[in-house]
């Protein structure tokens, strides 16, 4: 579809299917479909932030547990007298 179309054309470069459903479109419905635009673009900005969330938990709780580890053999190493 071209963009820098006169609207008119926009419109009649659709299916037919598609200009059936806008013609029946009332103002709230559009209305409606706006504000559930918004909705979807919020809940996917929203998953973006607790995937990287989730990622940053889960990386933390490995790295800390990897750094635990090495400190106990370090001190086990250090202080020969402690039980292995």
């Amino acid at each position: 579809m071209e963009e820098d179309a006169k609207t008119p054309d926009r419109l009649m470069e659709l299916p037919e299917e598609t200009r059936k459903f806008l013609a029946q479109l009332r103002d709230d419905d559009l209305e409606t479909l706006k504000d559930g635009l918004n909705l979807v673009i919020s809940l996917r900005t929203v998953g973006t932030f607790m995937k990287w969330l989730i990622l940053f938990v889960v990386g933390t709780f490995v790295g800390g547990v990897m750094i635990w580890e090495n400190v106990l053999k370090v001190i086990r190493f250090l202080t020969p007298e402690l039980p292995k």
